[in-house]
């Protein structure tokens, strides 16, 4: 049983990125994206990131408007939303296009399993992992590396011009290796909450129908961004994934 104080410690976390995501998604409905992927990366990073994205968006994201390019081009003008934000910045970008993807894929498949325990078996409950949390993560993985890829498709077919199969594949190339690291980061933060910090401070698990399961994943979300900003810095330097 958690305490009163830390269940209204969670509620306001997941309500601070409640209130950021609504913020963004009503400011890209007023003003796209260039890139469309990124009229749902924003505001679902944000669930998560709170402020830091907020604020990143308004400093970053509003450069890169629809709007803010077309003004560009008929002043003949090389705008910092044309040319590009900095190079630490592109990369955090990048970091949070794959992040996404895990987000709607980790959110995803652990209310799945959570309304259909069966599910949990198909990916080795019982049979490979005693504990129900592993095969979910199983389950997560799946998700969020296929929706992952699917984000990074829709980004890069348009800009590239590819054909669904090359496009595929360099989604694959861009996006594999990121996906990888931010659910590595994931998962040990993940790990380190449910079966280590929370038993020793409250005497049990967070459980996924629970707030404090949800700001765990927000923090575990955090330390996947920051486990997978090398690889996408390196991925980005190599020109194996596009500039954002």
């Amino acid at each position: 049983m958690f305490p009163s104080w830390f269940e209204t410690l969670s509620i306001a976390f997941l309500s601070l990125g409640a209130v950021s995501a609504l913020f963004i998604a009503a400011d890209v409905i007023a003003h796209p994206q260039r890139m469309a992927v990124m009229n749902i990366v924003w505001p679902v990073t944000a669930l998560f990131g709170t402020l830091a994205v907020l604020w990143a968006y308004y400093r970053y994201g509003r450069l890169a408007t629809r709007e803010t390019m077309q003004k560009s081009d008929s002043r003949h003008e090389e705008l910092q939303g044309k040319k590009g934000p900095p190079f630490p910045v592109m990369v955090a970008k990048g970091a949070l296009h794959c992040g996404s993807g895990c987000m709607i894929g980790d959110v995803a498949a652990e209310w799945l399993a959570f309304a259909m325990p069966m599910i949990a078996v198909w990916f080795g409950w019982h049979s490979i992992f005693s504990e129900k949390i592993f095969a979910v993560w199983v389950l997560d993985f799946v998700f969020a590396f296929v929706l992952g890829i699917v984000f990074q498709y829709f980004a890069i077919v348009p800009m590239q011009k590819l054909s669904p199969r090359q496009g595929l594949i360099a989604a694959l190339k861009a996006d594999a290796l990121s996906l990888v690291a931010w659910q590595v980061g994931m998962y040990g933060a993940m790990a380190v909450l449910q079966f280590i910090v929370f038993p020793h401070m409250f005497g049990d698990r967070a459980p996924v129908d629970s707030p404090v399961f949800w700001f765990a994943m927000q923090i575990a979300m955090i330390a996947g961004f920051i486990t997978s900003y090398p690889v996408n810095w390196w991925l980005i330097s190599a020109g194996i994934k596009e500039r954002m």
